[in-house]
Order: C-alpha cells, then structure tokens, then sequence
C-alpha cells in the first residue's frame, strides 16, 4: 500500500525529467540553426558593403532567428531573413529619412536612432503586437496587412517587398514628425505627408520618393471625383481618419485620396506658389509657434494625452485658415482643378 505511490512518484518524475531533456536538447539544436541562418546573413549583408549600414548582429527575441541592423539614423530589428530585401533595407530608411527632411525648409539633425521592428511573418508581428501594446492589441491586431506606429516604433511585418517599403515610409513619416516635432499635427496633414513616401524607386543603394506615381492613391482619388463623393475642403481639413471609419467606406477613400492630393496641391501648383505657406505651417509646428490657445498648446504638445475630434477639428481648420486661406469657397476650386489634372491618365478597372 505504501510502495505503490512511490513507483508513482518516481515514475511521474522520470516522465517530467525526460520531458525537460528533451525540451532542452530541442532548444540547443533550435539555437543552433538560428545562430547559424543568422551568421550566414551576417556574414552576407557584410559582404555587400553596404553603405548605410553601419553594423549588424544577432537579435535575441522570442519570435524567431533575429539581426539587429544599425544605420546612422535607425535600429532595425528584424527576423526577416530574405538577402534581396534585407539589403535594401537600410538604404530604404536612410533615404526617407533623409526625405522627410526635405519637407522642411531647412535640415534638422536625429541624435537618438529610431527603432523599427520587422518580422517575416505575421504570427510573429501578433505575437509581438499583443505583447508591445497591452490592452490595446485587439484593435491593432485588426489591422489587415500594414504596419503601426506606437511608443515611438514602427513596428511592420513583410507583405512583400514593394508594399512592406510602402508601410515603413508612410508609418516612419509618423515617428519622425513625432519625434521632431513639438506639436503634433491636424489629421489631414500628418496623413497626407505620409502618403508621400508610399512610392519609391531604388537606384544604386538608394531609394527616391515619387508621390506622382502613387497610383493607390491616385486610383483613390479618381474614383472619389467619378462617384462624385468629394469631401468639401472646409470638412476635409477637420477631419480625422476614425470620423471618417465610422461614416462609410467611400470617406475612408476620399479622406485619404483627398489628403494626399491636398498635401501635393499645396506644394506643387502653380510653380508652387503657396509652398512658402506650407513651410511655414510646418516650422512652426516643429518648434512649437502656433497661434494656439494654453489649452490646446498643451494638447499639441503632450502626446499623452488623447487626440480628440474635437481638438483635430477646431486645429485643422484654425492651421489652414492662418496659413493657407480663410477663403475655402476660393481655394476649392483650384484644389479640384488640381485634383482632375493629376487622376486624368489613371484609368479605373470595370
């Protein structure tokens, strides 16, 4: 009666024993290929000479065999593997860095690198995801193929390699006006910026931005002005992304659409007659000189507190009247002059 739980015992400890043996064996080998993939591309990404990158080496993580790549601006931390892709990686960063400078009238200089995680796959970025956002996960793991930014990462997985380039240059103009800026921007400026950096072409290590040949947006737009859905400026220029979510589809496409358009409207028409104005509204909100109340200077400021329709309202509209024009019914009509002339060549699929 008493030896029987005994042997019991024993051999339930033998059966845990051999289980952690095993686990333990599995994990050495498993190590032992990630360290191995991972000095391969190493060894590889070292070979190429690449000019912007400036070290690479192992990344421990959870989610898979990692390498952690510095560039002069930029820590990217990666379990994307593929040699192609993975090569122009530093290049891609390193030119939209260099592009969302050019933005400005005038360079400003990044001492702290940013940091922007990478994962192959997308279990690995929602495995990530719902550690990195807490509560927040559910709403981020929503996302259908792209990328976010939050706690001042970009945080993208691949969706192969022309879209993945798309989401790093759109989310990375979101953590540097975030880092750089001392008010956070109205809806229709920030996102229409971003769109700026979707498109891109690689030259010899080097990426250059083309927003004329975003053809997503433009699509967008075309179809925005054929289904006569155009949202009026005056609306546009108070509107945020989620506003837009909650109205219907066809605003979620022509606030995009028409915020891309009104960023390139205020830059390129006319030999660029108000890009004078457009540098201003930028300056200023990057050294904190808006013409704004103590209430919503601290609300533009305090990237803690929640940006609210409300405030997005009231600083859009206040932002374009001061430094584009009170006169909406006046700019419209050349804003969708503007519009047609650039979706003229695009041609909608039946």
């Amino acid at each position: 009666m008493l030896k029987k739980p005994k042997v019991a015992f024993v051999i339930i400890t033998l059966i845990f024993l051999v289980g952690g043996l095993e686990s333990q064996s599995q994990a050495k080998i498993g190590d032992t290929k990630r360290v191995d993939v991972c000095a391969g591309m190493i060894e590889y990404l070292q070979s190429q000479n690449l000019p912007m990158l400036k070290h690479v080496e192992l990344w421990q993580n959870n989610y898979g065999p990692g390498l952690k790549l510095t560039t002069t601006h930029y820590e990217i931390l990666t379990t994307l593997l593929e040699p192609l892709m993975l090569s122009q990686v530093p290049g891609f960063m390193e030119s939209a860095w260099r592009s969302y400078n050019k933005q400005l009238p005038s360079p400003i200089e990044t001492t702290t690198k940013f940091r922007i995680y990478l994962f192959a796959e997308r279990k690995q970025w929602e495995d990530f995801t719902r550690t990195f956002t807490g509560p927040q996960a559910p709403l981020y793991c929503k996302i259908k193929a792209g990328a976010y930014y939050l706690n001042g990462s970009c945080v993208a997985y691949n969706i192969g390699r022309e879209r993945t380039f798309s989401v790093l240059g759109h989310e990375g103009w979101h953590q540097f006006n975030s880092r750089h800026f001392k008010f956070r921007l109205p809806s229709w400026l920030d996102e229409g910026i971003a769109m700026l950096f979707e498109n891109s072409r690689y030259d010899r290590g080097l990426f250059y931005f083309e927003p004329a040949r975003n053809l997503y947006r433009l699509g967008a737009l075309r179809k925005t002005l054929v289904k006569n859905k155009m949202i009026p400026l005056k609306q546009l220029v108070a509107l945020n992304p989620g506003e837009a979510i909650v109205k219907s589809d066809d605003t979620v496409t022509a606030f995009y659409g028409q915020s891309y358009a009104l960023v390139r409207f205020l830059r390129e028409e006319d030999y660029g007659k108000r890009l004078g104005n457009y540098h201003r509204l930028l300056m200023d909100g990057l050294k904190g000189n808006w013409p704004l109340s103590e209430q919503d200077r601290k609300i533009a400021a305090d990237r803690n507190i929640p940006l609210t329709v409300k405030w997005n309202r009231a600083i859009g509209t206040l932002l374009f009247k001061r430094y584009i024009s009170d006169d909406f019914e006046q700019i419209e009509a050349e804003y969708i002059a503007f519009c047609r002339k650039i979706v003229y060549h695009i041609r909608l699929k039946k």
